[in-house]
């Protein structure tokens, strides 16, 4: 499938590759630790205190609780990318989707990164910069061995592109 005969744009398009089953988890636990946090406090000031006015909050916090995990498996099922001949394209976003072509001759470094989440579930986050800000691409969700092998693809596609200027 060549760039343009593919829907980018289209999240479910066979064009692109899914990150890593294990980031959906990943992206579950993040929202689970930052939405759990204050509707655990609301549960726990609704018992302690006692006031009847404390359950619809606790009530809103559950579900803004389930929205957040649910959200955030969306986003991470959206989340994917293409190896291209000459580009890569990494596509994100559920309701604003978002699709970034960089050119192999335009990165100028590409780095790797893990947080304790990521590291949890041997994952890594990919990021290519390039001359420009607004071009630069974001690849969260990849093993670690994807990661380290994509980035020396990356990394010799742009060396090899870069040797003719």
């Amino acid at each position: 499938m060549t760039a343009q005969t593919a829907d980018f744009l289209d999240p479910h398009s066979a064009a692109l590759m899914r990150m890593a089953p294990a980031y959906r988890l990943s992206e579950a636990l993040s929202a689970v630790v930052t939405a759990g946090v204050p509707l655990l406090a609301a549960v726990v000031a609704a018992v302690v205190v006692g006031r009847w006015w404390l359950w619809p909050v606790v009530g809103v916090l559950a579900v803004a609780f389930v929205m957040l995990v649910w959200i955030s498996l969306r986003r991470a099922d959206a989340h994917r990318y293409a190896e291209l001949d000459d580009d890569l394209v990494v596509a994100r976003g559920l309701l604003w989707r978002s699709v970034t072509v960089v050119p192999y001759g335009r990165i100028q470094f590409v780095d790797l990164e893990e947080g304790p989440i990521l590291r949890l579930f041997g994952l890594a986050t990919l990021k290519l910069h390039t001359a420009s800000a607004t071009s630069d691409a974001v690849l969260h969700g990849l093993t670690r061995e994807d990661a380290q092998s994509l980035r020396a693809r990356l990394s010799e596609a742009a060396r090899v592109r870069m040797e003719g200027l």
